[in-house]
């Protein structure tokens, strides 16, 4: 009557498992098969601002996409880790075959058909066999800590894929910004080349028809001539570089390098690129709120915490474990010759071979490298942080310069316009004065595109856009 109580209580204790276990594998099942599947590709849009860009970037570049998908890598190890505090459910069915009187003799008490005469054939009981369909349930009461610290460490790396994903997505929004700045730079280097090669190409074609009359020298139209191969030259650098931040933007964004796309402004005015505040509130911002200073310090706790789950190693081991089955000569299951049995088990090592000792040696080995890593971390920031601070500085002083030279370009462009009316200076003189102009403009243009594109650098170094 017990032994159907334990058995009884015992099935209703696996049954909810094993049904649990059958889900988990038709949900691994669908899982995978719905991994397999290709998602479906994020149209892009003709035309693309900065926003726009910045937006498509986040959603299909792989880059995060990869580290979106070591997130969920990190969560199933922690699954993984977990897995150590439940119960191990086994199912499994043994036969055996043979004559040897110990064994046949076992086979017989543990299948209930010993009889009186049983003992009179014990050194001649012939061939028998034996069928054991049995459920063997194991749970750990204590791994010397192991399984705690190794849960531990597995959701720091959770964490640590986190900080992970906010560093590659601070970055591609920095990548993403200097990419378009880039290419609107390009635009406008472009059209001031285009310009250069019209304003030139009229000069060259009067010059020619002064120089045929008699009026101007050979060297006037051959300035000119050189000048008009100097502005093409630009005008071929000018193109080519905006297929290059076109092709650069593509890559962020995840698209093939012949997409169809233009970028342009989402205004006609651009944002006034500004330093705001001081290198010491910057680094003490970047320090705080920079994922690669956060995933550095969970990396040394990581490291902590499989050192200590090393040193549970040097401690005992205690499972309990349960076996209900049966034993008979056919297969089958009859409920008369089932049988369960229990106990808990401690072990220890008390001789490894040094395996102990050398895995907790390379443990605290690993801890020292996490924590010098994270102070090479901390030098790396900082460094980056003064540099993107001297880039922006250097850029809006640029800015400024360019800006005043643009006022001067002008009017020295109108004065020599004024003397060449008045036939006193040279057509090379003008031209110089032009080109002085356009490059001038040129120059601040891309000054400004420059102090922009310093300004997302920055706001990458304190972690803006994590």
């Amino acid at each position: 009557m017990m032994l159907k109580t334990i058995r009884n209580n015992l099935a209703l204790t696996l049954l909810p498992i094993l049904m649990l276990s059958s889900e988990s594998a038709l949900a691994d099942h669908v899982s995978q098969n719905t991994t397999n599947k290709t998602a479906p590709e994020k149209p892009v849009a003709q035309s693309l601002t900065l926003e726009q860009a910045i937006d498509y970037a986040l959603s299909n570049n792989p880059d995060l996409q990869i580290a979106t998908e070591r997130i969920s890598q990190a969560e199933a190890q922690l699954g993984v880790a977990l897995s150590a505090f439940y119960p191990q459910v086994t199912a499994k069915v043994g036969y055996d075959h043979s004559n040897n009187p110990a064994q046949v003799f076992s086979m017989i008490v543990a299948q209930r058909d010993f009889g009186p005469n049983s003992i009179n054939n014990i050194n001649d009981p012939g061939y028998r066999q034996n069928f054991r369909p049995e459920i063997i349930g194991k749970l750990s009461l204590f791994r010397g800590g192991q399984d705690y610290h190794n849960s531990k460490a597995a959701e720091l790396g959770i964490s640590a894929a986190e900080f992970e994903r906010s560093s590659v997505r601070n970055a591609l929004i920095e990548a993403v910004t200097a990419s378009y700045y880039a290419y609107l730079a390009a635009q406008e280097a472009q059209k001031v080349a285009q310009d250069s090669i019209l304003a030139i190409a009229s000069e060259l074609k009067l010059t020619r028809q002064r120089y045929e009359a008699g009026t101007v020298l050979k060297s006037d139209v051959l300035s000119l001539e050189v000048k008009s191969a100097e502005a093409q030259e630009a005008q071929i650098r000018a193109a080519n570089a905006i297929d290059l931040a076109k092709t650069g933007i593509a890559t962020l964004l995840g698209l093939p390098v012949d997409q169809a796309f233009v970028v342009t402004s989402a205004s006609s005015m651009l944002p006034a690129p500004k330093l705001a505040s001081s290198y010491n509130d910057l680094l003490d911002l970047a320090v705080t709120q920079r994922p690669e200073v956060k995933a550095a310090a969970n990396q040394v706790e990581i490291a902590l915490a499989k050192l200590k789950s090393e040193q549970g190693a040097y401690l005992p081991k205690a499972d309990a474990y349960v076996s209900y089955g049966q034993n008979s000569q056919s297969p089958g299951f009859s409920g008369s010759k089932d049988n369960v049995t229990a106990g808990v088990s401690v072990e220890m090592d008390l001789f490894s071979g040094l395996e102990t000792k050398n895995r907790v040696s390379a443990a605290e080995r690993k801890a020292a490298e996490a924590r010098e890593t994270e102070r090479k971390t901390k030098l790396a920031i900082e460094q980056e942080v003064k540099t993107a601070f001297l880039k922006l500085e250097e850029a809006l002083a640029r800015m400024r310069v360019t800006e005043a030279s643009v006022a001067a370009a002008d009017e020295a462009l109108r004065l020599v316009n004024e003397q060449r009316r008045a036939e006193t200076v040279t057509i090379t003189r003008y031209i110089e004065a032009e080109a002085a102009r356009n490059k001038a403009h040129s120059n601040t243009i891309a000054a400004h595109y420059d102090a922009l594109s310093a300004e997302a650098a920055l706001k990458k170094a304190v972690g803006d856009w994590k």
